[in-house]
C-alpha cells in the first residue's frame, strides 16, 4: 500500500481499502455467527418434523387385540433414521431395537416431542410418544427415537467451508475496496495534481478534464476549473497591465526625461522653463489619465468592478450628457434625437462612462467643423444608441481591432488621437450589462457606433 509522505502514515487510499477489508471480514464473521445460530435451530425443527410425520405414519400400523400386539405387514421398526419401539401400558418394551446409548426406562408422555440425553453422555435424542388405547383399561404405547444431529460436525463443516472461502473473500474485499477508492480518489488526486503544478507557475491554463457531473468529485472540479479560469484571467490581466503600462508609459516618460534634461542644461530664463514644465505637466496628466483608465479595465477584466445594478433613466442621462459635451471644440456641433422615456438596468457611472467615451472619440476623429449626431430610441426590448460623426472614417480591414486596446484609427495625431482605451472600455460596459457594440464606417465620410442594451426584466419577452 501506497504511504503519504507526511510522517509515514497511510494514505487516504490505503484507509478506505483497509476499512472496507475490515468490514467485510467482521461481516463475514457475523454471518458465520448467524449461520451457525440458524443452522442449529433449523436442524432441531427439520428433526422434530421428522420425528412427528414418520410417528404419525405408523400409528393406524399398530394394534392390541386380545391382549396380543398385531403389527401390520407395512409397519417398519427403522424408518427416516426414526427407531420405533412399542410399550406396553406399564412401560415395559414389547418389541423394537433401541439405538445405543438410548436410555429405554425414559419416561413417556403421550404427543410430547422430547429431548433425551444419552447413557454415554455425548449422545442425543429426540422422543416422540403416543398412547394407542385398546378398549377401556389396556393399551400400547408407540415411541419413535430419532438421535439428534451432530451440531459439532455440521459446525465443523461450517468452519471448514468458511476457512477456505473467508481468505479469498478477504483479498476479493481488499481488491474490492482498493479499486472503489482509487477510482473515488483519482478525480481529487487530479485535482491536487494540477493545483500543484499551477501553484509552482508551470501552466495556468492547466484545467482538471474531470466531468462536471452533480456528484462530489464533479462538483469539486467544476469549482476549482473556474478557480483556475479566474485565476489564469487574474494573471493575464496583470500581465496585460504591466505590458500596456510599461509600453504607454515608455513615450511620456521620455518626453518628460527629455524636457528635465533640456531644462537642466538650456534653461536660462523663466519662459524656458515655464514651457518645460508645461510640456511635464502634459505628460504627467496623459500618465494619471492612462494609469486611471488601465486600472478601469483591468477591474472589468477581472470582474473586480461590480455591478451596481439600479434603473437608470437612459434619455434622461444622455440628454444631460449631450449638453456637456456640447462644447464647440474644433468647431464640432452636436444634434441629439433622443427618445424620452428609455429605461434600462444597469450601473449609472458605467453606462455614462460609456456614453462619454463615444462622444469624446467622434470629437477626436471627427471632421473640423463637422457635425456629431447623437440618437436614442426604444427597439423592442432594447435600448439603442447611435453615435455617428462625419470624420475620417475606418478601413473596412481596422473595423474590429478599434475595439482593441491602445489601437488608434489615426496615430499621426499625437496627443490628440487619445489614448486608444475608449472603446475597449465601451465594448466591455456594454458587455457586462448583456449588451453590444458594434461599428459602421466608411472611410473620408464617418463612422457610427451603435450600443445596445437590454431594458428592464419586466420588458424582455418570457
Amino acid at each position: 500500500m501506497k504511504k503519504s509522505s507526511a510522517g509515514g502514515r497511510l494514505s487516504l487510499k490505503a484507509k478506505l481499502t483497509l476499512w472496507f477489508t475490515s468490514f467485510m471480514a467482521l461481516t463475514a464473521a457475523l454471518c458465520l455467527g448467524l449461520i451457525l445460530l440458524v443452522s442449529g435451530s433449523v436442524a432441531r425443527r427439520e428433526a422434530f418434523s421428522i420425528l412427528s410425520v414418520s410417528v404419525r405414519s405408523q400409528l393406524s400400523l399398530v394394534s392390541l387385540e386380545d391382549g396380543a400386539l398385531v403389527l401390520s405387514p407395512d409397519f417398519r421398526f427403522y424408518v427416516n433414521d426414526v427407531y420405533f419401539l412399542i410399550y406396553n401400558q406399564n412401560g415395559a418394551l414389547l418389541s423394537g431395537e433401541t439405538p445405543p446409548a438410548f436410555p429405554v426406562d425414559a419416561p413417556l408422555e403421550n404427543g410430547v416431542s422430547q429431548f433425551v440425553s444419552g447413557t454415554d453422555g455425548s449422545s442425543d435424542f429426540y422422543t416422540l410418544d403416543f398412547w394407542i388405547p385398546s378398549g377401556w383399561d389396556d393399551g400400547l404405547w408407540l415411541r419413535g427415537v430419532l438421535r439428534s444431529p451432530d451440531s459439532g460436525q455440521m459446525a465443523d463443516s461450517i468452519f471448514t467451508v468458511f476457512a477456505i472461502v473467508l481468505p479469498f473473500l478477504v483479498l476479493l474485499a481488499a481488491a474490492g475496496g482498493y479499486l472503489i477508492a482509487r477510482r473515488a480518489l483519482t478525480p481529487f488526486s487530479r485535482i491536487a495534481d494540477v493545483a500543484e503544478r499551477i501553484s509552482r507557475g508551470e501552466d495556468l491554463s492547466l484545467r482538471t478534464g474531470i466531468p462536471h457531473t452533480g456528484d462530489e468529485a464533479g462538483r469539486l472540479a467544476g469549482s476549482f476549473d473556474r478557480m483556475f479560469e479566474r485565476l489564469e484571467r487574474s494573471f493575464e490581466a496583470e500581465k496585460q497591465f504591466t505590458s500596456d503600462a510599461s509600453h504607454e508609459l515608455r513615450t511620456p516618460t521620455a518626453v518628460i526625461l527629455s524636457q528635465c534634461s533640456f531644462a537642466e542644461k538650456y534653461g536660462e530664463t523663466r519662459d524656458d522653463y515655464q514651457e518645460a514644465i508645461s510640456v511635464i505637466h502634459r505628460q504627467a496628466d496623459r500618465m494619471s489619465l492612462l494609469i486611471s483608465r488601465l486600472l478601469d479595465i483591468t477591474r472589468l477584466d477581472l470582474g473586480s468592478q461590480k455591478l451596481k445594478r439600479e434603473s437608470v433613466d437612459f434619455s434622461e442621462m444622455i440628454a444631460l450628457i449631450c449638453e456637456e459635451q456640447d462644447s464647440g471644440g474644433r468647431d464640432i456641433s452636436l444634434s441629439a434625437d433622443i427618445s424620452p422615456g428609455v429605461i434600462v438596468d444597469g450601473d449609472p457611472f458605467l453606462l455614462s462612462r460609456a456614453a462619454v467615451n463615444l462622444l469624446e472619440n467622434a470629437r477626436k476623429y471627427g471632421r473640423e467643423g463637422g457635425h456629431i449626431r447623437v440618437r436614442l430610441a426604444q427597439d423592442g426590448a432594447e435600448a439603442v444608441l447611435t453615435v455617428e460623426d462625419d470624420g475620417i472614417g475606418i478601413a473596412p480591414e481596422n473595423l474590429e481591432k478599434i475595439w482593441q486596446r491602445f489601437y488608434q484609427a489615426d496615430p499621426s495625431r499625437g496627443e490628440q488621437s487619445g489614448l486608444g482605451l475608449g472603446l475597449s472600455m465601451v465594448r466591455q460596459i456594454a458587455e457586462l450589462h448583456g449588451g453590444s457594440a458594434e461599428a459602421e464606417s466608411e472611410l473620408g465620410k464617418g463612422s457610427r457606433f451603435t450600443v445596445r442594451l437590454p431594458g428592464p426584466a419586466d420588458r424582455r419577452p418570457s
